[in-house]
């Protein structure tokens, strides 16, 4: 399923006529997300060696997704801007919200009403998923079920804040001050990081609270976690105000690649001590970068992901939400089922055949909840929304422009 996204020309201003998407986005988004899946599956199977060094590294999919939803829907509203166009967030929240609302709250529903489907402990309060503030105070201790919509959690904060702020910003004529506040943001975030590091975690390094303090207080929360969605704020501002940056940047594509790739082999090494200072401090910040490079990489033109598409790759890219949404109830619930069937459990054939399962169940999800609730969005948007336009972008933040 596609929607038609109104980007920024900078980003299509290079198209050539008949090209609908930038397939380099799908490429990031499936990436993305079997990255996510072979981190969480690292609680259900025992990977082979080599595939184990990657999952480890896995959780940076998360970060993947900050990075092109801070690309992408900072893409939609900087437009609005560049064209003296209001920003109606009436028209935004109404997008949003039938993209990612229904198909969440139908598994939250599922992870409340039925305590067999849940992968590990309790949910948090039902009330924190319906409010999207799971991830603040997030003790997976006692909350563990579900607990992968943190990520979720910082995106809606995201998809609510950032249009406000424009929008005072407009209203007062400070839209030049965006980029102060930007790094403003930024810096806080290092901050915040530093204290809850000095303060709340490591004051326990050595007991059996220090692992459960991190990620309470600097792995989850939103204040900890925006530097992957401000670095896509900042790649599209450019690409939108910034035209001889923007074409200078557009030259070196694959370059791109080479030096996001880079940047993620030394955040690796950087990260490899796990709950540590240099990973709050350092490691988040390199990850992001690294996968800011990879935004700017997948939507150049001189890059040889920018046209190369793949039915395979755009599927997992239209599935990914669903995917996110639903993978550690049907690995539970198959793993426990194909056990049965004398099938060993950490065995490479039970991680393949859940795998399996949990796609078919990502496509049911997405055909059954997904794709009405968005038909039904059109007709609650006015007409000259859904005019198409150069460049038609898969939907989803994470996922593709709106949604870990």
């Amino acid at each position: 399923m596609s929607k038609t996204l109104i980007l920024p020309r900078a980003v299509g201003d290079q198209i050539r006529p008949g090209k609908e998407k930038l397939y380099g986005l799908d490429f990031l988004r499936a990436m993305a997300i079997i990255l996510v899946v072979l981190f969480h599956n690292q609680g259900f199977f025992q990977h082979p060696e080599g595939l184990a060094y990657i999952a480890k590294f896995g959780w940076i999919g998360v970060d993947l997704f900050f990075a092109l939803s801070g690309f992408l829907i900072a893409s939609q509203l900087f437009v609005k801007i560049s064209e003296d166009k209001t920003i109606s967030f009436r028209d935004f929240f109404i997008k949003r919200f039938f993209r990612i609302v229904p198909a969440y709250l139908i598994v939250v529903f599922l992870y409340l009403s039925f305590p067999v489907l849940r992968e590990h402990g309790t949910p948090a309060p039902y009330w924190k998923f319906l409010t999207f503030t799971q991830n603040l105070g997030l003790d997976t201790r006692s909350q563990g079920a579900f607990s992968h919509a943190w990520s979720l959690c910082v995106e809606e904060q995201f998809y609510f804040f950032f249009p406000v702020i424009l929008i005072v910003l407009a209203y007062f004529n400070a839209l030049k001050k965006g980029f102060i506040i930007l790094l403003t943001v930024f810096l806080l975030g290092f901050v915040a990081r530093l204290y809850a590091w000095n303060v709340l975690v490591f004051p326990f390094k050595g007991t059996n609270l220090f692992g459960a303090n991190w990620m309470e207080w600097i792995y989850y929360p939103t204040y900890a976690r925006l530097d992957g969605l401000l670095i896509g704020i900042l790649i599209a501002g450019i690409f939108q105000f910034r035209p001889k940056i923007r074409d200078w940047l557009k030259q070196f594509g694959n370059w791109m690649l080479i030096i996001g790739l880079l940047v993620l082999t030394a955040a690796y090494f950087v990260c490899m001590e796990e709950r540590s200072l240099s990973l709050c401090m350092y490691g988040f910040l390199l990850v992001d970068i690294g996968c800011g490079f990879l935004v700017l990489w997948a939507i150049s033109p001189s890059s040889f992901i920018y046209n190369y598409n793949s039915p395979f790759i755009s599927a997992i890219a239209m599935l990914s939400y669903s995917i996110y949404l639903i993978h550690k109830i049907t690995i539970h619930l198959a793993q426990e089922q194909l056990f049965k069937l004398d099938i060993p459990k950490d065995s490479s054939l039970m991680m393949l055949l859940c795998l399996l399962i949990t796609v078919f169940a990502a496509f049911m999800l997405h055909s059954i909840v997904e794709k009405p609730f968005m038909k039904f969005r059109v007709q609650l948007l006015k007409p000259a929304l859904l005019k198409p336009v150069s460049v038609v972008i898969p939907e989803d933040s994470y996922f593709n422009g709106d949604k870990i």
